[in-house]
């Protein structure tokens, strides 16, 4: 009786709960915040939500720094919807103040923690009470806060004219330091109505994902102008060789705002460099580092006409976003210990709104390890996520979404605690999936939703784990072809396992109404070694010096495995691992450069290194280009059979010996595979053959082995179908090599009928189709 009491309390919360979330929410941006102008151009209106502020001005600048606000207008508070607005003349800013060019604000704010005084000046503590109050609260008017909303910010905090982070923190030696000249200020845009282009329709079991980081992709490419590497501009110029390469959706790193213009582009030193963004300052504004033109409104324009140019060419464009915490940090050690924390935006507005905060309000909750908790459960919060996500799919042209840390998300606790719950209505990722619709199965309109489904400690480990609608990168998958293919008499991979990944994981992914299209499958990403080094390294090589190191951090447990040292193994594995992926169900994705066996020479987390060490180069020695071109051609093949691609899980496919319709299982002397066999890790071999009839597949089967051993193991291959016969399409063992590893449709060898024996060498796929 108790647990079901239990139970009922916990459900009438959770509607409580969704219904205070509901009511805080109704629709998109309902509350018009950030800055701006009314139909004419006339007036400007400042909109700024705080439910615990007392008083908030706006400060405008002619310049982004270097020099005090022109003028500073007191903000009125809505009690009702506790947001504070003021609407200000254009004209009286131009002919009073002499603000003729863009419009550059920020926002100082009073509170319980440090009441206003009429008396107060900037640089001083008139009117302190404390850092923090016993709620949590940390407002500080000394600090310029920057406008949650803005649409784009006029420059980062720090710069090479304001080298000092410190006027920024809070504590006994910072809190009254004035940051008002040096801070980031938002920028008032006027509409930008540049076309995206055509938005592709193509369901997303269908995609070929390519991540990539937008300075990285083009800053070493001397086929772009100079003036556009590393920018949107020159991103643009890369759509029509991805489109080539075969990739249909390019994923890029962080885009939204960080600190990064102070990065080190020598070896001076990279210690507390930001390359690769996941430190968030704002998430409207797309950052203006990666643009060539970086006047008021240019970062926007150039981006929407780089996603234009992605479009023009059929391939989707995905923004890597980060609303597991932002770039204001945790604490850090000052003169008062742990109590220093800097004050840029959300917290100096709204502290316990807009962060995850411990139980008695004083610190961070952190699943996250760089800062503390978003606080992804509180319903004003999760406007700002859902507001900013609709404004970079309506305005900004973007098909999808990858959520870092997105476990975060589906935190049910705003503060003292951390629980991850799939079924709780109120949470952010059921929130983004209700407000913001996953594209449908089939394809169409709509967003793809992608999560990273873990973040640190407690249950946030929940690859599987998330909803319908959300697709999720495959951890499981990842770790289990490492290890299959580098750890052999280490880690014990069954064969069944190696079935599940590369069928869907049903496992994971069938149990809830979701398709193995919802298995983003990767063998590398970003976060980690290349595909080259991966199997080139045993061990991380981050202490390098410049430009390939030092980096702090990184995995130590990484499942690679450096092949013996011998070349022809090293070039070897990278195809078996890529022809892995990309015959598996379930959708593709490689770093950008594994293409052509891009190396960071062993470091694996390189995200301090804003060098060539993350640069794609765009020289090919032979080696590297027979890789580009078999990535080419295995994409090719993926795109041409959709028996590759299905919708739904095979037919009978558990892994478990069972007979399928669609596919089945072999055990390498043609028997079918059984849950003896599927369940021995002593056994290193399988094989599978699809049915190509039921998809409408060119191939009225498809044959794959993949011989995990270290020795070669003979396959008798399966009946073809009747009057056919197997044709080789690719073998990635060493002997195999050259621009025709992979060969062209028509070129296929004859290998024979069923019964045929066919000699694989070890640590090899061997990909055929009946004809």
């Amino acid at each position: 009786m108790g647990h079901l009491f239990f139970r009922l309390c916990t459900a009438i919360l959770a509607t409580l709960l969704a219904l205070a979330s509901v009511s805080a929410r109704a629709g998109i941006n309902s509350q018009n915040l950030g800055a701006k102008y009314d139909s004419t151009q006339s007036n400007i209106t400042f909109r700024l939500y705080s439910s615990r502020a007392s008083r908030i001005e706006v400060a405008i600048y002619k310049t982004p720094q270097g020099a005090q606000e022109v003028v500073r207008y007191v903000l009125t508070k809505d009690s009702t919807t506790q947001v504070w607005s003021k609407t200000v003349s254009v004209s009286t800013l131009k002919n009073t103040y002499g603000v003729s060019g863009p419009v550059y604000y920020g926002y100082r704010a009073w509170g319980p923690n440090w009441p206003y005084s009429s008396s107060w000046r900037k640089g001083t503590s008139t009117g302190f009470i404390s850092d923090v109050d016993s709620k949590g609260n940390r407002f500080n008017p000394n600090k310029l806060l920057l406008d949650p909303y803005a649409l784009e910010i006029s420059h980062d905090p720090n710069t090479p004219a304001c080298t000092d982070g410190t006027i920024y923190a809070s504590g006994a030696s910072h809190r009254a330091k004035d940051s008002g000249p040096c801070a980031s200020k938002g920028v008032v845009l006027a509409p930008i109505s540049t076309s995206t282009g055509t938005r592709p329709t193509r369901a997303f079991k269908d995609e070929v994902i390519y991540e990539v980081h937008v300075r990285g992709l083009t800053k070493n490419d001397t086929s772009v102008p100079s003036s556009l590497r590393g920018t949107y501009a020159g991103a643009a110029y890369k759509a029509g060789y991805l489109a080539s390469l075969g990739v249909t959706a390019v994923e890029f790193l962080p885009v939204q705002e960080t600190q990064n213009d102070t990065n080190d582009v020598d070896p001076s030193s990279s210690a507390g460099d930001n390359y690769w963004g996941y430190m968030t300052l704002n998430y409207f504004a797309p950052d203006r580092r990666y643009s060539s033109d970086k006047t008021a409104g240019g970062p926007t324009r150039e981006w929407r006409a780089m996603v234009k140019a992605f479009h023009d060419k059929g391939i989707k464009v995905y923004v890597d976003a980060v609303y597991n915490h932002t770039g204001e940090g945790g604490p850090w050690s000052g003169t008062d210990g742990l109590t220093v924390y800097n004050i840029l935006s959300w917290r100096g507005l709204d502290n316990p709104t807009y962060y995850s905060l411990t139980s008695d309000y004083q610190f961070p909750w952190d699943n996250t390890g760089v800062g503390g908790n978003y606080n992804t459960r509180n319903a004003i919060a999760q406007n700002l996520i859902v507001d900013s996500l609709a404004y970079w799919r309506d305005s900004m042209g973007v098909d999808g979404f990858r959520f870092d840390l997105a476990s975060v998300l589906g935190n049910t606790c705003q503060h003292g605690c951390f629980n991850f719950d799939r079924m709780d209505s109120g949470n952010a990722i059921n929130r983004i999936r209700s407000e913001l619709p996953p594209r449908a199965a089939t394809g169409g309109s709509g967003i793809d939703l992608i999560a990273e489904p873990w973040a640190i400690g407690g249950n946030s480990y929940q690859v599987g784990g998330f909803p319908s609608g959300w697709a999720e990168w495959n951890g499981r998958y990842r770790d289990s072809l490492r290890k299959k293919q580098n750890q052999m008499g280490v880690a014990a991979v069954t064969p069944g396992e190696v079935a599940r990944r590369v069928s869907g994981s049903s496992d994971l992914y069938g149990d809830d109404g979701r398709r193995p299209w919802h298995s983003v499958n990767f063998i590398v990403a970003h976060d980690g070694f290349t595909l080259a080094d991966l199997y080139s390294y045993n061990t991380k090589q981050n202490n390098q010096p410049w430009p390939y190191g030092p980096s702090d951090g990184g995995e130590n447990d990484n499942h690679s495995w450096d092949q013996g040292g011998v070349l022809a193994e090293q070039l070897k594995a990278p195809r078996t691992g890529l022809a892995l992926m990309m015959l598996s169900a379930g959708v593709p994705m490689f770093n950008g450069g594994d293409e052509a066996l891009r190396t960071q020479f062993g470091n694996n987390n390189p995200y301090n290194l804003d060098s060539s060490a993350n640069w794609l180069l765009w020289t090919r020695d032979s080696y590297e280009q027979n890789h580009q071109t078999f990535t080419s051609r295995l994409i090719a093949f993926r795109k041409a059979h959709p028996a590759l691609r299905p919708l739904n899980f095979y037919s009978g496919s558990d892994a478990n010996g069972n007979v399928m319709e669609q596919l089945r299982w072999f055990r390498p002397d043609g028997a079918q595979a059984d849950a003896a066999y599927f369940d021995s890790p002593d056994n290193h071999a399988i094989a599978w053959r699809i049915d190509g009839s039921e998809f409408g597949d060119p191939a009225s089967a498809i044959y794959v082995a993949y011989n995990a051993w270290s020795g070669q193991v003979d396959f008798r291959l399966p009946w073809p179908g009747s009057g056919k016969r197997w044709y080789r399409v690719t073998d990635t063992a060493t002997w195999n090599t050259g621009p025709d590893a992979f060969v062209l449709p028509g070129n296929e060898a004859l290998i024979g009928g069923e019964g045929v024996v066919y000699g694989l060498q070890g640590r090899s796929v061997l990909l055929l189709i009946a004809k």
